[in-house]
């Protein structure tokens, strides 16, 4: 059961917190040095304009969230979100954050934020899982545990699409790598077979990640809501006298978030991108008869030419791509 935190809670706020924190060396839990308002907590967030919220089972405190608001761009802070060891992996994190989230949410907020101890890799991967990605430079506090805090963050309403950068792109690794799993098993792909191992997508988006932070490929992401649910690359990476163009690439939008305007949105955005840098002439290359023409031409682009055979699905056959090219 999840229900409003009260300032009568201190005991199980002390116990998860500290737990939390003593799995990693080096972190301090001092509650009168550093953390007085776990004395207080409900009221500590209610004067901050936010909530506290505690998992209980059998009586026994098994998770907490808090968030607020940053009071600009219509932000909401997740804050305090600890679960305890036995309760991980039981789905009860997630609930938690997606409590926290529909409260910042019916409060007008538009972005979530959050801070994380770069030791604390566990919770990297499940924000990351959630859609939330890095942005930002590192934090230093003046703690008693010397603690840098990476800065991760995901739009919460609306269809957003924004671009990555290298950091932000490496964050994102996981939650694009399912994204490219799925759209290949549905045999929209001209570069991967239908079955793509796990491994072999993640090593794909680390080295999209490399590329974006060397300034060789632009990457952009969107979002529905608060799920990360497609991307478009666009490939820089051109001969000294073709520095006009670029060739967009690994345009991806998750099977069961089509249909809601994605594709056209990325193609926009990728559009915009590219124009800042100068770069004019664009083509894209998808497979004949798939979804991907007819959000071209609704999008004024035109074919530029058919290769037929460019690619070869699971049982060996020839798949006919077509160019398109936006000038």
């Amino acid at each position: 059961m999840i229900r409003a935190g009260t300032d009568s809670d201190t005991a199980a706020y002390i116990r998860l917190i500290g737990e939390a924190w003593g799995e990693y060396p080096g972190v301090i839990f001092d509650v009168d040095a550093e953390l007085p308002e776990l004395y207080r907590l409900a009221s500590w967030f209610a004067e901050a304009g936010g909530r506290v919220w505690l998992a209980e089972e059998d009586g026994r405190a098994l998770g907490m969230v808090g968030t607020r608001p940053l009071g600009a761009d219509a932000a909401f802070e997740i804050c305090k979100m600890y679960v305890d060891r036995a309760a991980r992996g039981s789905g009860l994190a997630q609930r938690l954050i997606e409590t926290a989230e529909a409260h910042a949410r019916a409060q007008g907020a538009q972005r979530m934020v959050l801070w994380t101890d770069t030791r604390f890799e566990a919770a990297h991967r499940f924000y990351e899982k959630q859609s939330y990605i890095r942005q930002g430079a590192v934090r230093i506090l003046d703690d008693l545990s010397k603690s840098l805090e990476f800065r991760y963050a995901k739009p919460l309403t609306g269809l957003v699409v924004e671009m990555l950068d290298g950091a932000a792109a490496s964050s994102a690794e996981r939650r694009l790598s399912d994204i490219m799993i799925g759209c290949v098993a549905q045999g929209g792909s001209l570069h991967w077979r239908q079955r793509l191992a796990p491994d072999t997508a993640r090593a794909q988006m680390r080295r999209v990640a490399a590329e974006v932070a060397a300034q060789q490929r632009l990457l952009l992401a969107a979002w529905a809501g608060t799920r990360l649910a497609g991307s478009i690359q666009i490939d820089l990476a051109m001969a000294e006298s073709q520095a006009h163009r670029a060739v967009l690439q690994d345009w991806r939008v998750e099977p069961a978030m089509r249909r809601q305007g994605m594709g056209l949105a990325l193609l926009a955005g990728a559009e915009a991108a590219a124009a800042r840098l100068g770069r004019r002439l664009l083509s894209l290359e998808t497979p004949a008869g798939g979804s991907g023409e007819r959000l071209l031409l609704a999008a004024g682009w035109r074919e530029a030419g058919r290769i037929p055979g460019l690619a070869l699905d699971a049982a060996g056959a020839g798949i006919e791509a077509v160019r398109y090219i936006r000038a």
